[in-house]
């Protein structure tokens, strides 16, 4: 499974990419208010970072603003993907970018159908709203679940799934289950993947018992 990160700040995306765990970075226009910074330079700047897949959101609705808008992020860095919405401008828009080469990332994905949709218009990447989903009482693993299942049966369809609206580790690791490519991680909850109080417990018994033999590794002859 890749590993993106879901954030618009430069700081995080630095830091948790020398981890080598990351594999792209996700924003949206929610992620880049929060930044406070000008988008197309950072994106720029996310893209220097990190050499996987960099989606930017376009802003506009209509298909002929957004294909412009979207043509417009492809030029920033070759590894963008232009993200757009699940609506039949925003398809149109895949369509036209992808026949040209570019990533596209398909969001705000909440049915099977829609996924299919995606696929059929080249999208590089399905963007599913598990945490979403849940929020409103429906289950948004069984939907990570059906859109794998429905891909697999169509081998000309070369979309990803990457689960978006992660909310705690549990919904990572039950896309991880079910054959997610990938995820979108907020950074506090990629930090939390590392968590167990019996690492912890392990460890602080380890580093103990070290200090008794009263040694040193980079010392020792």
């Amino acid at each position: 499974m890749k590993f993106f990160v879901d954030t618009g700040d430069i700081a995080e995306i630095k830091d948790l990419a020398s981890t080598g765990l990351l594999d792209g970075v996700t924003t949206n226009p929610t992620l880049i208010a929060q930044s406070g910074k000008n988008f197309l330079k950072l994106i720029a700047e996310i893209c220097e970072v990190v050499d996987g897949p960099v989606s930017a959101e376009v802003a506009a609705t209509d298909y002929a603003t957004m294909l412009k808008e979207g043509q417009k992020l492809a030029k920033i860095a070759k590894n963008v993907a232009v993200k757009v919405p699940l609506t039949p401008d925003g398809l149109k828009v895949c369509k036209a970018l992808s026949d040209n080469g570019t990533q596209v990332n398909v969001t705000l994905c909440f049915s099977s159908a829609q996924a299919i949709l995606a696929a059929k218009a080249g999208a590089t990447f399905i963007s599913p709203f598990v945490g979403r989903l849940d929020d409103v009482g429906q289950d948004g693993t069984q939907l990570i679940k059906d859109i794998v299942q429905i891909y697999k049966q169509y081998p000309n369809f070369k979309t990803e799934v990457l689960i978006a609206s992660i909310r705690h580790p549990i919904h990572l690791v039950d896309a991880a289950k079910v054959g997610a490519h990938v995820a979108t991680i907020p950074p506090k909850v990629i930090r939390q993947l590392y968590a167990h109080p019996l690492t912890d417990k392990g460890l602080a018994a380890f580093v103990a018992d070290w200090a008794k033999t009263g040694q040193t590794i980079l010392d020792a002859a």
